[in-house]
Formats: C-alpha cells, structure tokens, sequence
C-alpha cells in the first residue's frame, strides 16, 4: 500500500505540473513556435485571448459565440477551426467536435501559406485524444515533421504522441532523430527509455539493450554525462543485462560524482556487488553505510544477507560448516556492538532490532538460545515499548520463540510497566503494546471466555481512563489510547464466535460507533465497521462507512476490496451503480492521462518515473479488481433492466451481445492478471474476500489466520470465477435467442440459429469444467439435487454458479435436435425439473434465512442473488418465448380458423410462468413478515440482548463502562469538544440505525421482487388460452 500512495503522491504532482506547463504553453505566445510577434496560431493574440478567457470559466456558450466570429475573420485558420473543435468537444458535441477538428486538419493539409505551428498541432492532439483518434493526432505532427524534417519542437510533438499510443519502437527512432539533430543527451537518454520500455513492456531482446548500452558508451566517450539521472539510465541498463560489475566500477569512476549524496551512492554499490557476487565486498560496503546512517533497518538486512551470503534465504546456508556460521554470525554481532558505542544514540531503533535479528538467524540456524532472545526483547520493549510501531517491528522475532516462552515474555512484559518510571503516555503506549503483543502469539483465543470479557473491559477502562491526555489536541491528530477501542472490538467479534450472542457483536459495533462519535477520522475503526455491518446484513450501513473513508485515486484499486463483494450480493442495485462506475471512471481517466505522465516526465528528465509509470499502467491494466468490476457492471446492468426485455436487448447490443466478454475470458488465463487488494488492512475473521470465520464453526486459530491460507489456490479461485462471470452475457443473449428460435419454428433457417445451439453448448461445456466437471456429470449432479437425491449442499459455495447453469442448460435443450448428443448422452433436464430445483432452493434459503437481527451472517445475500440472477434470467427467458409466440399483427385472411398463437407455447413455458410467480411471491411474503416488524420491538430486542445480571460474563459490561463515561465525563478533564461528542452518543440510536438499514436492505430487495411479480402477472395473462 505505500507503494501505491508514493506513486499516488508523484502522479500528483506531476499532473499539477503538466497542467502548469500547458496552461503556459496554451496562454504564452513565446512558449510557441512561429508564434511571434503577439501572434497565436498565425492570429493576433488579442483576438484569442478572449476566447481562452472564456473556455477557463467555462462560459462555453460564450466561448462558441467568440470562435464562431473569429472563424469568419479567420476563415482560414487552422487554429481557429481547432479552438471551435475544442470547445465542442467541452460541451459534449462529439460528433460536431470530431468533424471540425477533421476540417481543421485537412485545412493544415492543404494551406501551405502559413507556417505550421505548434500551438495548432496541440489544439488538434487535445482534441484527438479526448476524441479517441490520437492516430489523426499522430498524422498530423508526421505530416508536419515531413514537411519541416529537422523542426525539434514538432519532433517533439511527434514523440509525444508516440509516447500517448505507448508505441516505443517509434519513440525510440523519433527520439535518436532528434539526438542526430541536436547531439543533446536528453534526447539520447529518451531513446535509451524507449528501448527499456521495449524489453520490459514489449517483445524487444537482450540485443536492444546491447545497442542502447553502445549509444550511451559513445556519447560518454564524446561527451560524458552531466545529470544523476542519466548515470542511473546507464546502471540499470547494465543491470538489465546482468553487468553488475561493470556498473559497479562505472559507480566507482569519474561518472560516479554525479551522485551527490555518498549513502545513496554507497547504498547502489553495495547492492551492485551483492548482485555480483560479492559479498564480501558489499558488506563492508554495507558497513559504511551503517556508519553514517545506523538507522537504516533495511541495510543491515542487506549487510548480514552478504555477510552469512545467504542473501535472506536460509535454505541456501542449511549445510554450511558451522564454524563459517558461527565465525560470521560473531563478527556481526561485533559490528552491532561497535556500532551501538559509536551512536551512543539511545533513540535509534536500528541497533536494538539488529541484535534481535542476530539471534532469530542464531535460533534458526540450530543455535538455540531462546533466552538471550527473550531478553534482547525485553532490553528492546523497555526503550521502545510506547512506541505504536514495536509490536510490528518485532512479530518476526516472536514467531521464533517456543509456545511456553511467550507466555514467560508476556508476565516479564507486564513486570517491566510496573517498574517503569516514564509519563503516563508512555505507560499508556507500553500497554496497549502488550495488548497487541498478546493478539500477535495468539493468547487470546486459548484464554476462557470470562477472562476474554475481563480483557475487553480492561481496555475499555483503561481508553476512557486516558481521554484527558488529548484534551489540547486538535480533531485531526491521532488521540491517546485509540488503539485499544479496536482491540477491544477484536475481543468481543472473538467472544461472538465462541458463544453466537449477538450482544458481543453489537457491543463491538457501539464500541467502535463512540470512537468516531469522539474523532471521525479514524479510518481503522470505519473499516472494522464496515465489515461488522457487511456480516450483519446491513449494507446501507457499510456502504456509509466506506464512503466516509473518502477513498480516492489509486487507494481505490487496494482499498475498495473491503465492500465490493458485500455490495454486488446485495439488493442496493443503484448504491452498487454508483459504486462500480465511480471506480471505473477512476481507471479509465488514469489510462488517459498517464501517458501525460510518462512525456512530462521525459521532460523533467526523471527517467526513472518513465519507466515507473508505464509499468504501473500496465499493471493496473492488468487488474483483477479492474476486470471484475467491469464484467460485473455489466451484469448488474442485465439485472436492473431484467423486467423489461426490450431493454435488456439494448444492454446485450451495447455488449455486443457478450462476444466482448468472450475475448476477454479467452485471454485471462495468458493475461498474468494482478492482484493488488491490501488484504493485510481486513479485520482477523475475514483474511480474504471469500472467507469469514464467523460464519462456521468456533476453532482454535492464530490470530493471524491469514498465514494458513494458499494464496496460490486463492488465486486460482479468483481467475475461475472472473472466468464464469465473464461467460454469462454472451450465455444469456444465446439462451434467449435460442429459446425464442424455438417457438419460432425458425432454428434451421440458413443455419444461422443452429449456429447459435452449438455456439451455447460449447459454452455450457465451458461452464461446467470452470465448475469441476464434464457437461454429462454436471447435468447428473443437477439432476440428483433436483430429485432430491442430494443436498443443495454438494454445491458449495458455487450455488448460484450451478443454477446459473441450469437455466441455460434448459434453454439450450429445448433443441429437440440436441437432446441426445453425439456421445450418446441425454440431459433429462426440462422447464418441469429446472423449476422444481429453483423451487427447492427457494424454500430452503427461506427457511434457512433466520430474523436478520438474531442471526448475523443469514443466507439474505443468497436469497437475494437467487432472484437477481438464475431467476432473472429465467424470466427474461420466458419474456423472449412469449413474445414470440404472440400475433405479428398482419390481418387475417376471410376463412382462416380463429387466431391460434398462444397453442405455439409449450406446456412447460405456461407452467414455468406459474411456477415462477409462486417462487417470487412466497419470497414477498416472507419479505413483508420481517418487513412489517415493529421498528421500537426489533430495537428492544437489541438493546435487551446487552442486559447483565449480577456474577454474569455475559454481553453488556463494556456498554455499561461506556454508559457510566457519558454520564461523567466532564469539560475540564476531556475538553469541550471530547465531552460534547461523548454526550452525543447513545446506544439506543446504534441499535435504531442497525433495525433501520436491515429494514431499507428488506424494503429493496422487497420492490425487486413486486416489480418482478407485476411482469409474471402481465406474462399469465398473456399465456391463457
């Protein structure tokens, strides 16, 4: 994640300056090439200006009425028509933008009085750009070049619009035209870039990178270098070719001045021999750079990697003598030890974790000293222990001790804040390190649950016990002591699992709600809430809590992986809209402006960005996250236009009827797709989107639960199901079209629809391997569940999947022609078996789905999804066989029997109608029961759930310390601002907004159902005789 928010930070600041620099470059007649004089595009400044002024404050209309009368004064300007196109283009007019921006090229074609200047091409590469022609752009500035060959400044426009189609092979012959020009080394250095980009993003080979090298060896010959950047080009050129020791050298010359800082350049050494070979060498580079910068955690790192050359992978040293081991192993700790009384520095961390890393390597390497370690530890806990960051600085070394030791460490812990003589702050920082400490080894999951409850309110007093040491601070600085309202929220989710009382998990929620009551910032606490919410089924909620995260640029592609797969299950339809667009429009801007970006980049020389800020476009092309979201924006289109076939028809065409999606999941597989969800920011009982703990049974876990999970098998999972997704537009357009062919009694005309049969079937051969089986044994296994042979259960987790697959089953063997295949195998499935599974899966998700407020994490989103999708598609389904079958409205001839069209639709069609109308119509009144609830009972119950009596551990004694806080809390002690907020808060009011998001998640899913119930009423009438 901070590799994201660094990059976040420089694209900023890059888009700022880009703007800058074309702010000037439009509004600056001496920034332009033949704009001379007070001249802009070959017309008087005066006379543009007004126009400029008026695009800046988007008077648009304004602006339109001005370049209209500069057009007629200027009928034959080229920059004039290109402003026109401009503004167009700003006020939505596309078509009419694209056709003058045409005019004014063909016009720069064909006037050869006139200079071409700069200023027009880059009106008209504006435009382009945003117009999505930047090959007309492209054109433009070669037809320039061609007619002005050795211009720089139209070079340079070409090169850029190279850089805009990410076409490096171009980029570099450009760029190595301008070099021969110029003999500058920006312009050698572009093309050096250039044949980077094309071995690490294209399909160029190692010999480009042995012609780039040999450019640059000319050059430095001729001319040296003169920038840092130019000889951090030349290093990782080398580097790219395995020459470490040849960069290593070049470091150690006369070029190796050119970086200014001695660490940094030490820092490149050390790294250059590690990579040669040269351990020896490194770590006493490595040495030096300690020397000077003690606190370099990630050097020492390097310097004992080199020193045991084992470069941080023990497998690598397991057989080594052991002399050599202990013989180096003793020379570094004598190293840290010198090192400590040289820095005499006791605020520096660096030392103490060093000498904790020796020992773990000493542990892992058979030289078992735990205890040394323990005390290291406890040395390390006594200095540093306040800090927020020591239980991360040393998880790595706990795990290294055996279970019986870190209990040991935890009574020594507790020994050492007694006896400590620092602030309360401090001491307050010592804890709430212990507490963390005490998650880490896992403690609290083999603690009883009257001491878990003893746990969460120590922490719970100990918050409120320590307000008053934020009393000066402002709203926006962290307070004391905020840490422990979410480890006290870990305790009680924990207590919930063990014991399934739902007071812990709306203690936790109230826990959490009073912390941002005192200080909304708090984003840890949002998230946690989040996905208390989530689990609770009230998405209204969650979905308030990740929009006050207010997550915005790349924060979206880590971040939003905490309420996408709640919001796509859920029945907030237009929240999920909103959501999955705003996320798109996000990615899509970014693919449009870094390639501003990367040239501005170029520009300012930062070479090192160039390369930077391709490869992470190209990586965010490549996202997971950035795939699904647009396959599943997609569906969610088909869902909420699912009552209206006419609509759906209009959605499927905009998909080009789900071919697209089709290419797409042909080529995931090759693709490499990345995955670049911050997992390490989700709550302990939900590591990964597809798991929550709550919602099995209690077990007796780590803390971090996440360590047991295959990421490879997680991955695998992901891909598969992008995969199904991906499938299901094109399964439905052919379902559709294939059943309605049907009734049509068209399927064999000039094998267009016979096309259609294979086409799907293919498909549901597709389907049925990404669910783990053959065609035939899915269609048994359907088949068995539907006689109630087997559970609904053999699905697993898949449920929807396999009834998604049902329905197209169905639809594809209504091909009498099909029924049996080739092999010799017959799919007994029909309208009658398809309806009687649906039917069964219905009524055991009703039954199953117990009241929303006494049981968190209900099957409501299963529910929800059965009638958003396998039977939305069913509906749609039927609508396109009905239809179908009605009369075309020709008039009858005299003598014909009466009309007859509704005798073309099968039994099954009319019973699937009824069937259908049943399914939707037992799911309303079930809505409605739970609906129809009376709000203040739902709350009572609630609250009553958080009611302790006398000697009892059960829920309610963290809400009562909380209760006893608001009512003596007082200005003096906390502040006005903390004593107001904490007054403001009020169990009842969580409770009351829990009962109503529940209650809006239920009126939503409720007017899907009625809308659907109101087309099945329309399709029975329809379908009588």
């Amino acid at each position: 994640m901070e590799m994201e928010m660094e990059i976040e930070i420089e694209m900023l600041l890059v888009v700022r300056e880009f703007k800058r620099d074309g702010r000037r470059c439009q509004k600056n007649p001496n920034c332009i090439m033949a704009s001379k004089f007070g001249m802009a595009g070959g017309i008087p400044e005066r006379r543009v200006r007004p126009v400029w002024d008026a695009i800046d404050s988007r008077q648009f209309k304004n602006a339109l009425k001005l370049s209209t009368a500069l057009l007629a004064k200027y009928p034959n300007s080229s920059y004039a028509l290109a402003l026109k196109a401009l503004i167009l283009e700003r006020m939505g007019k596309m078509e009419e933008a694209l056709s003058v921006c045409i005019n004014a090229k063909d016009l720069l074609y064909k006037n050869d009085t006139f200079l071409i200047d700069d200023l027009t091409l880059s009106t008209l590469q504006i435009v382009f750009q945003r117009l999505d022609h930047l090959d007309m752009a492209t054109s433009c500035y070669e037809y320039a070049c061609g007619k002005f060959p050795n211009n720089l400044e139209l070079m340079m426009g070409l090169f850029n619009c190279h850089v805009r189609e990410y076409s490096f092979v171009k980029q570099q012959q450009i760029a190595i035209k301008m070099y021969k020009i110029a003999g500058e080394e920006r312009f050698l250095l572009w093309a050096v870039c250039s044949i980077q980009l094309q071995v690490l993003c294209g399909n160029g080979g190692e010999k480009l990178l042995q012609l780039a090298e040999g450019l640059l060896k000319k050059h430095i010959a001729s001319h040296s270098l003169h920038e840092p950047e130019a000889l951090s080009v030349y290093i990782s050129l080398l580097e790219q070719q395995a020459k470490y020791r040849d960069a290593s050298e070049i470091l150690s010359g006369n070029l190796g001045s050119l970086i200014m800082i001695e660490v940094d350049k030490l820092r490149i050494q050390g790294r250059l021999l590690a990579r040669a070979g040269d351990f020896d060498g490194a770590a006493e580079i490595f040495q030096k750079v300690l020397k000077l910068c003690p606190d370099d955690w990630e050097c020492f790192h390097h310097y004992l990697g080199c020193l045991l050359e084992d470069d941080c992978s023990l497998s690598i040293l397991v057989n080594s003598p052991s002399i050599q081991f202990d013989c180096r192993i003793s020379k570094a700790s004598d190293f840290v030890e010198n090192l400590v009384k040289e820095v005499a520095n006791d605020s520096l961390r660096g030392p103490g974790l060093a000498n904790l890393e020796i020992e773990r390597r000493k542990i892992m390497y058979g030289r078992v000293n735990a205890e040394k370690l323990m005390g290291d530890l406890i040395i390390y806990f006594s200095r540093f222990g306040h800090l927020a960051s020591f239980a991360a600085d040393v998880e790595v070394f706990l795990q290294t001790l055996p279970s019986d030791m870190k209990k040991q460490l935890l009574e020594k812990l507790v020994k050492c804040i007694d006896s400590s003589s620092t602030p309360s702050k401090n001491v307050l920082g010592q804890y709430i390190t212990f507490f963390k400490i005490r998650e880490l080894i896992g403690d609290t999951f083999s603690l009883p649950v009257e001491d878990l409850v003893g746990f969460a309110v120590q922490m719970t007093e100990m918050y409120c016990q320590n307000l008053t040491l934020s009393k000066d601070l402002d709203v926006q600085e962290s307070m004391f002591g905020e840490e422990l309202l979410s480890m006290t929220c870990n305790v009680l989710v924990q207590l919930f699992w063990r014991t399934k009382h739902v007071g812990y998990l709306l203690e936790a929620i109230m826990v959490l709600e009073l912390g941002l009551t005192v200080r909304r910032y708090v984003w840890q606490y949002k998230i946690l809430l989040l996905h208390l919410y989530s689990y609770w089924n009230a998405p209204p909620l969650a979905y308030e809590r990740y929009k006050s995260l207010d997550v915005k640029n790349i924060l979206l592609e880590t971040v939003s992986h905490h309420i996408f797969p709640q919001m796509l299950t859920s029945s907030l339809l237009l929240d999920v809209d909103d959501l999955l667009k705003g996320y798109l429009r996000f990615m899509d801007d970014h693919f449009k402006e870094s390639a501003d970006l990367t040239f501005l980049a170029y520009r300012h020389r930062n070479y090192s960005k160039v390369i930077e800020f391709v490869q992470f476009k190209e990586r965010l092309q490549r996202s997971s996250q950035y795939l699904t979201t647009k396959i599943e924006g997609s569906i969610l289109q088909l869902k909420r236009k699912a009552n209206s076939i006419e609509e759906v028809e209009s959605v499927l065409e905009s998909l080009n009827n789900g071919s697209d999606f089709l290419d797409i999941s042909s080529e995931i597989r090759s693709k490499k797709l990345t995955f670049n969800e911050d997992l390490k920011l989700r709550p302990w009982w939900t590591p990964s989107l597809d798991k929550n703990y709550l919602s099995g049974p209690y077990e007796d876990i780590s803390y971090y639960p996440r360590q047991n999970l295959d990421e490879a098998k997680q991955v695998e999972a992901k891909v598969t199901s992008i995969e199904k997704r991906s499938l299901l537009p094109r399964m439905i357009y052919l379902s559709t079209h294939c059943a309605s062919s049907l009734i049509k009694g068209n399927s064999n005309i000039n094998g267009v629809d016979s096309k259609d049969f294979s086409e799907l079937k293919s498909l549901l051969e597709s389907y049925a391997k990404l669910l783990g089986f053959s065609l035939p044994d899915a269609v048994d296994l359907l088949i068995s569940v539907s006689h109630g042979q087997k559970s609904f259960e053999v699905f697993s987790s898949n449920l929807i999947d396999w009834l998604n697959f049902a329905v197209f089953l169905n639809a594809w063997n209504l091909n009498s022609h099909e029924t049996n295949s080739s092999e010799g195998h017959t799919f007994p499935i029909n309208w009658q078996v398809l309806c009687c599974l649906l039917e069964q899966c219905i009524s055991d998700k009703i039954t199953s789905t117990k009241p929303l407020l006494s049981s968190p994490g209900s099957d409501l989103s299963i529910l929800i999804q059965l009638v958003t999708e396998p039977l939305s598609w069913l509906v749609f389904i039927v609508q396109s066989c009905v239809r179908s079958s009605l009369p075309s409205g020709k008039k009858k001839k005299k003598g014909c029997p009466p009309d007859q069209s509704n005798s073309q639709l099968s039994k099954g069609v009319k019973d699937s109608v009824s069937s259908l109308f049943n399914m939707i119509e037992k799911v309303t009144k079930w809505l409605k029961e739970q609906i129809d609830k009376p709000v203040d009972a739902d709350i009572d119950f609630l609250l009553s759930s958080l009611h302790i009596e006398e000697n009892n551990d059960g829920p309610g004694k963290v809400v009562k310390i909380l209760e006893t806080l608001v009512l003596s809390v007082d200005d003096l002690e906390v502040g006005e601002r903390v004593n107001r907020a904490i007054r403001s808060w009020k169990p009842v009011d969580v409770a009351r907004n829990m009962v109503t998001a529940q209650g809006t998640t239920l009126t939503e899913f409720f007017s899907i159902c009625e809308s659907k119930l109101k087309v099945l009423q329309t399709l029975k009438h329809q379908v009588q005789v």
